[in-house]
């Protein structure tokens, strides 16, 4: 349970139901507090707070506020005074409307609290108002008064407590004007793909898992004061260099970023400037590549097989062709013996 002194005391005004809450921090600051100190001889340096006409120094008790008129004149206000101002908002946060989350610009909210319901009667209609929101997916818009003046505000479920976030006024939002670059700033579509990869290899980290290491290295460097020790020295950085080719620094982000995940460094990756590309898959065991080589080998034997008939057919052929022309041959020199031989008989 959260045990902290509540800030503001009211009630929550949804339609005709009020619902008494307690206003309290929902956030806290965990930076090392410094003191300020004379540098000569380290003694404290203190602030005190003295009243000008008597030239002393008052308590608290003594303190109220005043409003510095043009003139310089002090118009003191009491507490009466703002007790009194015509304001519904002066006791109470009063629900104005319910919109859609994404439709408050991040850059209005302010500081965050915790509404707490002030005492039992207020259990039933604080749940009402939780269950509803969480039904709805909505927000509260409301205007409430704290510290001086009215503020805008925005109700929404955190777990099971209703949470309020403090918003400046739309007017209070300065226009981005002047800020980007001109329009004639253009980026490749290469570089796109790289810083698309980059963001990719980076990834998603879980939010509890980041710490400030700024202050647990103060906290090392008071812990060693306090023992009369040297702090420990950084560690040397590396000189900075001017980017002059953004190609080559988010190249060497992406091959920076596989190496720190424990991965390739992925230069062809870089020089593509394209997300990975998908690969072959693996063959998933030595079977299958036994029996793929021997049917590899079986085709080969049947190929050979396939060619001998092929080579005895022309082996014949041209056996064939010898003999034929042979005969032929023999053929012709026995007619022109015979026609001697008769010649020879007439004679």
């Amino acid at each position: 349970m959260l045990h902290v002194r509540s800030l503001w005391n009211g009630a929550i005004s949804f339609g005709l139901i009020s619902i008494p809450v307690k206003l309290v921090n929902a956030t806290e600051s965990h930076s090392i507090p410094f003191r300020q100190v004379h540098i000569e001889d380290g003694g404290r340096i203190r602030h005190r707070k003295v009243c000008e006409l008597e030239d002393r120094e008052v308590g608290q008790a003594e303190i109220g506020k005043g409003y510095e008129a043009a003139d310089g004149t002090i118009i003191p206000i009491t507490e009466d005074d703002l007790s009194r101002l015509p304001l519904p908002t002066a006791k109470t946060i009063k629900i104005v409307t319910f919109v859609p989350a994404d439709r408050i610009d991040p850059l209005q909210m302010d500081a965050a609290y915790y509404l707490q319901a002030g005492g039992v009667l207020a259990a039933q209609p604080y749940t009402l108002l939780r269950e509803a929101l969480k039904r709805s997916n909505k927000v509260a818009i409301t205007k409430y008064a704290l510290r001086g003046r009215e503020r805008l505000g925005m109700l929404r479920v955190v777990g099971d407590a209703i949470a309020m976030h403090a918003l400046l006024w739309p007017d209070e939002v300065l226009a981005p004007e002047g800020i980007a670059p001109g329009a004639d700033v253009t980026v490749r579509v290469r570089e796109l793909d790289l810083a698309d990869t980059l963001m990719d290899i980076l990834g998603e980290v879980d939010l509890e898992d980041l710490h400030d290491e700024y202050r647990a290295a103060v906290e090392e460097v008071v812990a060693a004061k306090v023992a009369g020790e040297a702090p420990p020295e950084a560690p040397g950085t590396a000189p900075g260099g001017r980017v002059l080719d953004l190609m080559t620094a988010l190249e060497n982000s992406v091959r920076a970023a596989k190496e720190s995940r424990g991965g390739p460094a992925g230069r062809e990756e870089a020089e593509a400037g394209r997300k990975p590309a998908r690969t072959a898959p693996k063959q998933t065991g030595g079977k299958k590549s036994t029996s793929t080589a021997k049917k590899t080998a079986a085709s080969a034997k049947a190929a050979t097989k396939s060619t001998q008939p092929a080579k005895r057919t022309a082996s014949t052929s041209r056996s064939a062709t010898k003999k034929t022309a042979a005969t032929a041959n023999s053929t012709t020199k026995k007619a022109a013996a015979k026609k001697t031989t008769a010649r020879k008989r007439s004679a």
